[in-house]
């Protein structure tokens, strides 16, 4: 019987072209050509360089999940804490 690929496919999070994004981005932090946004500076953190080829990625239609934010729920409870 041939191996289950669709398996594999649905645990999946993101899609292969994301994750070559991000590959991308973080061999180009460690040769240290990787810049941030407006300010320009070199990325140092591995983290910073994920967020980056995520968010690339999005920008071409990959498939990846959202920005993992507070949900709205958390937003409302912390506003009404405040007031």
């Amino acid at each position: 019987m041939p191996a289950k690929k669709s398996e594999a496919n649905k645990s999946r999070k993101y899609s292969p072209r994301a994750s070559n994004k991000v590959g991308k981005a973080i061999r180009e932090a460690k040769k240290g050509t990787l810049r941030s946004g407006n300010s320009g500076e070199p990325v140092t953190s591995r983290k910073q360089a994920i967020a980056i080829g995520l968010s690339e990625a999005r920008r071409e239609g990959a498939k990846v999940p959202r920005n993992a934010g507070r949900s709205s729920t958390a937003k409302k409870k912390a506003g009404a804490k405040k007031r």
